[in-house]
């Protein structure tokens, strides 16, 4: 369920420290929060880090380091300076009302925060994660650029419930969620994916060559499929899909004319640089540790 307004893309690397967290929290903590970092467009909401935050709670109050959040993301800048506060992450199930305070705190360091909940404990049997915003008041601002194209924004107005001058509530609403990855994050995730079918729920990293074949095997299947697809479609089994069309003309077009004598050379090449350099880096290893034995005789 979500309401009209940004999606939140979210990478694996963020879970997968909100769960190290967790398993990190401090003796008698019920949950552990921590501030969400990423970049934001027109559209969506791209939360690429986190960091924990380090905080007290019971049922009365509340206690946020705050000192150390604002520590944590200067040094986050000097590393990424694209990625700023987006909102914060705590782990759970519901909202509570301390969720209350510490958005607002938030909402200083960011405009119209989000909030991310990750029921760690897995209370409905799987890892729901959830991201809300504060209710507010959604507009879509277009403007026309110098060309006469119309570009949209959201544009959000805080809105708050209750009796003014008194009590003063909030209410939160759901936004869509989806899950991203870059090419390297997607090496972990299929490992992962892996210790699923091991009785250990281990697997160990596989060597260069062995991701190199399974690579192309994997781009053999695909092949195997599209020239299926193809043969289908010229025989009158299957109705041509345009877009389906584009694609492979795209995917065509992509492919570099080389001969193959061309394309044998470049390989050897670029094997024999591989080589050189995994032979340097072994020669290195191997006279680093030769050094250290001798220094301790």
């Amino acid at each position: 369920m979500s309401v009209f307004g940004p999606v939140v893309k979210i990478h694996p690397v963020v879970l997968a420290s909100i769960c190290d967290s967790y398993e990190r929290r401090n003796e008698g903590a019920s949950r552990v929060i921590g501030t969400l970092l990423g970049t934001i467009d027109k559209h969506s909401i791209e939360v690429t880090n986190c960091f924990s935050v380090p905080h007290n709670e019971s049922e009365d109050e509340v206690a946020v380091d705050m000192e150390f959040a604002k520590n944590m993301y200067e040094l986050h800048k000097r590393v990424s300076p694209t990625e700023v506060i987006i909102g914060w992450y705590a782990t759970g199930f519901d909202i509570t009302e301390h969720s209350v305070l510490i958005h607002e705190y938030y909402s200083r360091e960011a405009t119209n925060p989000i909030h991310l909940t990750a029921d760690t404990a897995l209370q409905s049997g799987k890892m729901n994660i959830r991201a809300y915003v504060r209710l507010a008041h959604l507009s879509v601002l277009c403007l026309k650029n110098s060309e006469g194209i119309s570009e949209c924004q959201y544009v959000f107005y805080s809105a708050q419930m209750g009796v003014p001058g008194k009590t003063v509530g909030v209410m939160f609403t759901p936004l869509s969620v989806k899950y991203i990855y870059y090419d390297t994050e997607r090496i972990g995730v299929d490992l992962l994916q892996r210790t699923r079918m091991t009785p250990g729920r281990t697997k160990g990293l596989t060597s260069d060559l062995s991701q190199v074949a399974g690579s192309a095997s994997r781009v053999q299947d695909m092949l195997t499929t599209v020239l299926a697809y193809i043969e289908d479609v010229l025989s009158g089994k299957v109705t041509a899909d345009n877009s389906v069309g584009r694609f492979l003309m795209d995917l065509v077009n992509k492919v570099p004319t080389i001969s193959a004598e061309d394309f044998e050379n470049m390989l050897n090449s670029n094997i024999n640089d591989l080589l050189m350099v995994t032979y340097l880096s072994n020669l290195t290893q191997a006279q680093i540790a030769l050094n250290e034995k001798l220094v301790l005789l």
